[in-house]
């Protein structure tokens, strides 16, 4: 199976891959707290923290009417609530910057995926951006009217484009799904698979240049920005965190074996840590 009919599958069929738990970890008072905001039953993947709760991808709906909807977790109340209660697929929750709402791949009903807009207020309909767009697995957007899309093809492949469509350029071919922009660092950052490797690569603000970093670990996919010159990933349940100026220094950072074996997706903002527990070997 291919990635593409596996990404696929995994989207329209959710219940057909290992279940997944999101987490949130935060240092208070020297001592890390680790909470669980969605159950251990079922799929909860790609958190991203706002200032008031995470927005996530989650399992709904049962037997044949499986798919994946939008949903938000409140700080505050400490409750979720579903936000997009449709008729098709939405996974991949963005902040859009131009308007409040949610930028979200959509797999629409004849099984295209492209990029739509989901406004946080109800009374509004939420609408496609781009007709021509497609299929688009993930996108990132910048400070600059712009954004990246990752493509699915054979390979897949790094997309630009400015939010007005008039600047339009492949940038990478067969990239990885974790797609980030650091606006501190002003740079877009994302994976390249190249030489039985996968790269670090970011693209900066500038010139547009692509820059391959570092290699990263043979198991990792993901990565979180933790501030503008650090990010982490995990191996296992241990996260590391690793310098973009000196990418030889790479320090443990936390170890959270007793929740799961193996953390894929991350998140990081405002010293809290979003995570995602796969279910553990043992308990499929």
């Amino acid at each position: 199976m291919n990635y593409l009919t596996c990404c696929i599958m995994a989207l329209l069929l959710p219940f057909s891959v290992n279940a997944s738990q999101i987490f949130l970890a935060k240092a208070k008072d020297n001592v890390l707290q680790v909470t669980a905001i969605t159950s251990d039953i079922g799929y909860h993947n790609q958190p991203l923290i706002a200032a008031n709760g995470v927005y996530f991808t989650g399992e709904a709906g049962l037997g044949k009417n499986m798919q994946t909807d939008l949903f938000f977790y409140d700080f505050q109340s400490q409750q979720t609530r579903n936000l997009t209660n449709s008729s098709v697929s939405e996974f991949s929750p963005t902040l859009y910057p131009y308007d409040a709402g949610l930028s979200s791949v959509v797999v629409e009903s004849d099984g295209t995926q492209r990029l739509w807009f989901y406004p946080f207020d109800t009374s509004k309909k939420p609408k496609r951006l781009y007709d021509d767009l497609k299929p688009v697995g993930y996108h990132a957007w910048g400070a600059q009217d712009d954004m990246i899309l990752f493509m699915l093809g054979e390979p897949h492949y790094l997309y630009y484009s400015d939010r007005a469509s008039t600047h339009r350029q492949k940038m990478a071919d067969d990239i990885g799904r974790s797609l980030s922009y650091n606006a501190a660092a002003r740079t877009f950052s994302f994976t390249v698979n190249a030489d039985s490797q996968q790269w670090f690569t970011t693209l900066d603000d500038e010139n547009k240049q692509v820059h391959r970093r570092f290699v990263l670990p043979e198991q990792v996919q993901d990565y979180t920005w933790v501030d503008e010159n650090h990010i982490a990933y995990a191996i296992g349940a241990k996260v590391f965190r690793r310098n973009i100026s000196n990418p030889t220094e790479i320090q443990p950072w936390y170890d959270f074996a007793e929740y799961c074996g193996q953390i894929s997706r991350m998140n990081y903002l405002n010293e809290t840590l979003a995570f995602v527990c796969e279910q553990r070997s043992n308990e499929q």
